[in-house]
Parts: C-alpha cells; sequence; structure tokens
C-alpha cells in the first residue's frame, strides 16, 4: 500500500492542482481522499447537485456538460489530471456543469471535510492548493474570454457583447 501511495504521490505532483504541495501534505490528502472508479457512460456530478467536493481525474476521459435549450452541451473533455467540482468548493453554489465519464474512470474525491482537515494540519500547503485552484479557473476562464473575443461577424459580437452585460 505504501508502494502505492508513493507511485501515485508522484503522479499527482505532476498535476497542476498539486504543484509544489509537499510530500507530506499529499501523504495527508491520500490517506483521507477517496479513489472511485466510475464505468463509462455514468455520471460523476449532476449539475444542480450539492457539491460534496472537487475531483481530480486520475484515469480515464469525462465531458463537461450543461443542460441548455433542451438539451445537454459538451462544454469540454477533461483528462488524467484535470480537476472538476472546485468551483462550488470555492462559491458554495451548487454544480454548475454534470460530469459524464466517457470511458472507465478513476478519480481522486476530496470532500469539503477533507479539505477543512487539510487546513487545520497544514494551513501554508492548504493555501498553495487553494492558489492552484485559483490558477486553473484562472485559466479557464482567460480561455472562455478568448474564445468570446474570437467572434468574427457583427451578429457574433453583438451576441458576445450582450453576454458581457449580464455579467
Amino acid at each position: 500500500m505504501q508502494q502505492d501511495n508513493t507511485l501515485l504521490c508522484e503522479a499527482l505532483q505532476q498535476m497542476a492542482i498539486f504543484g509544489g504541495v509537499n510530500d507530506e501534505a499529499l501523504y495527508f490528502l491520500l490517506a483521507r481522499a477517496r479513489i472511485r472508479e466510475h464505468a463509462a457512460g455514468s455520471y460523476i456530478a449532476k449539475e444542480g447537485d450539492v457539491a460534496t467536493g472537487l475531483f481530480v481525474l486520475l484515469r480515464g476521459r469525462v465531458s463537461v456538460q450543461r443542460y441548455w435549450n433542451d438539451h445537454q452541451v459538451q462544454l469540454r473533455e477533461l483528462g488524467q489530471g484535470d480537476c472538476f467540482g472546485e468551483m462550488a468548493l470555492l462559491d458554495l453554489g451548487k454544480r454548475s456543469a454534470s460530469i459524464l465519464a466517457l470511458e472507465d474512470c478513476t478519480a481522486l474525491e476530496m470532500g469539503t471535510d477533507l479539505l477543512h482537515d487539510f487546513f487545520e494540519h497544514d494551513a501554508s500547503q492548504f493555501a498553495l492548493l487553494q492558489m492552484n485552484i485559483a490558477r486553473e479557473l484562472s485559466r479557464r476562464l482567460r480561455r472562455t474570454f478568448d474564445l468570446l473575443f474570437s467572434a468574427s461577424t457583427a451578429p457574433e459580437r453583438a451576441i458576445v457583447e450582450g453576454i458581457l452585460r449580464r455579467v
């Protein structure tokens, strides 16, 4: 088991969300986090659900989807090393999207209770983890802005301007 955690710790250190987090802190998280298996075609989280934690994808691919105009729209795909569910932890809101396993997946689930314990255990490493989460959200927001501002026609620009007035 120790060997498994050592390998997992090394893998986590390569993921953006855990960048700079030290071994001791990662072992603390691994000892308390849940590793969940999800079959292809199953939902890991559903839009509108109460959020209970964030997930880090250890294996597999998922589709991030949002309900719009009576159907699910794929916002993006995520793969190994990507995280999801972090928004609800920061703003205490409900899940803003659904996560569908596109293939068999393994995900590390860190609940809100674990993150609270992590803060109590090592506030500086907790702060680093939170900064990494904020960086990931910032990257996603920049990507969204880039997509919005790539509108090339007048009707597309009018739609973007309307959206931005509501934000």
